[in-house]
């Protein structure tokens, strides 16, 4: 069954991890499924601090990329994904996943840590519950 990708990012994501299936611990491996709405179903901008993740396109076209490090000069890394398709994230980098096509996108991926974390950039930077920096 779909997620509801009825939301402000048109994404679902449906994590198995240590916290959802303590059996996981010390093995090393967290599963992700990820629903995308058609036409601009998004990831934002993210990256997993402890894991490396591999995803598969199940359904449609998204578009993945991800940002490689300030002493390459920050290049972006990007490429257009079909069913069956597989891309690499290294861990730690910045990463999205955009849904270009016209029909729902789904995808599966998996990361090299029980616990790989998640923090997403946007929410984390403007986010944050320390008060507004105030310029005089």
């Amino acid at each position: 069954m779909p997620g509801n990708t009825g939301n402000a990012v048109g994404s679902n994501v449906t994590t198995v991890n240590v916290d959802a299936l303590p059996g996981q611990d010390t093995l090393g491996i967290a599963i992700v499924h990820i629903d995308f709405a058609p036409y601009g179903g998004l990831k934002p901008p993210h990256t997993h601090p402890h894991a490396t993740k591999v995803l598969v396109v199940l359904e449609g076209a998204p578009l993945v990329g991800f940002v490689s490090s300030n002493q390459d000069n920050n290049p972006l890394f990007t490429k257009v994904l079909n069913k069956g398709d597989a891309f690499v994230f290294p861990v730690g980098m910045i990463h999205f996943q955009l849904n270009i096509g016209n029909t729902p996108a789904v995808a599966f991926a998996g990361l090299s840590s029980q616990n790989p974390g998640v923090i997403t950039t946007a929410n984390t930077v403007f986010g944050s519950d320390h008060p507004p920096i105030r310029m005089c």
